[in-house]
């Protein structure tokens, strides 16, 4: 039988939700899920995590207080080596690529990155090529590590009874230090877990064409800002609002794409929303390709006779 470890990602003393999509994609095997919460002063979590899974697992340690690749795919390799792990499970997040690729190589495990469907305990669907092409993989080693899409799959529900552990293992020193943790607040919603997200590109010629012309439309819709590349290389806005391949891959139900030409790059990170708004003065644009409603017109006098109607 699988046994799979979900290694639980958090911010904020809260669970961040790709963990419960990552939990949905390993149940979807069959087996015994495990939850994995590593870190310091981490019980919350861990009692918030046994919310989804019936066991969960805790690794208490100053030395893992903060989310450093080296000390933590360490601890997640030896609870999963304790623990006889089949699958070690995370999130395609920015902190998934950075500590599973580790994991792999001390398990000596297989990996498999960024999937989007589950087809049987060893094989996994994954996009490459930007998306225009999914992709199979079959995974032939014991142990295997998988990423997930958090797109893809639907959040765990809550429900089950569970039975919390501390375990101790040793943590070498690391290479590694912390240094600072320079975080983008907002009173908006994430962009990953956002209903709505609004994203601009260089049709708002400047960083004055957000201010004016994208939070107000946020503000009514309450929604997430983002935005492509171009557009975060500039400075026009913080790069943590970055959509697309090498950005943040979204699916909310309401897509609104302004001034954004629709690079396959951006398109791969967002043409999973169920529906796409598009706005641009050039009707040959590619997102108009993706796609629900468009409008050919300027956006600065679209944008504010919509937020006038809303």
């Amino acid at each position: 039988m699988s046994k799979h470890l979900v290694v639980a990602e958090y911010a904020g003393g809260s669970l961040h939700g790709s963990t419960l999509s990552t939990i949905t994609a390993a149940q979807k095997v069959g087996g015994d899920v495990i939850g994995l919460v590593v870190g310091q002063g981490v019980d919350s979590i861990a009692t918030e995590m046994g919310k989804y899974v019936p066991n969960v697992v805790i690794v208490d340690d100053a030395k893992l207080a903060n989310r450093l690749a080296q000390p933590w795919a360490q601890a997640i390799a030896a609870v999963a080596q304790n623990k006889g792990a089949t699958h070690i499970w995370h999130g395609a997040t920015t902190a998934g690529k950075d500590i599973m690729p580790r994991v792999a190589a001390r398990l000596e495990a297989g990996m498999a990155s960024d999937i989007s469907a589950v087809v049987s305990e060893n094989t996994f669907k994954r996009p490459m090529w930007a998306g225009n092409v999914i992709g199979t993989v079959e995974v032939t080693t014991d142990t295997k590590v998988v990423t997930v899409r958090p797109t893809e799959f639907d959040r765990a529900t809550a429900g089950s009874e569970t039975n919390i552990e501390k375990v101790e293992t040793a943590i070498d020193d690391s290479r590694m230090s912390f240094v600072s943790f320079d975080e983008v607040k907002s009173d908006r919603p994430a962009l990953t877990d956002a209903d709505v997200v609004i994203s601009g590109g260089r049709g708002l010629k400047g960083p004055e064409g957000f201010t004016n012309v994208i939070e107000p439309l946020a503000d009514k819709l309450g929604a997430a800002i983002g935005a492509s590349r171009a557009v975060c290389d500039a400075g026009w806005v913080p790069n943590d609002w970055q959509v697309g391949q090498t950005g943040k891959v979204v699916a909310p139900n309401l897509y609104f794409a302004v001034g954004l030409s629709g690079a396959i790059q951006h398109v791969a990170g967002m043409k999973g929303s169920k529906c796409i708004v598009a706005i641009n003065k050039d009707e040959e644009a590619p997102i108009f390709q993706v796609a629900d409603y468009g409008i050919v017109a300027d956006l600065f006098d679209v944008v504010p006779e919509l937020i006038e109607k809303l």
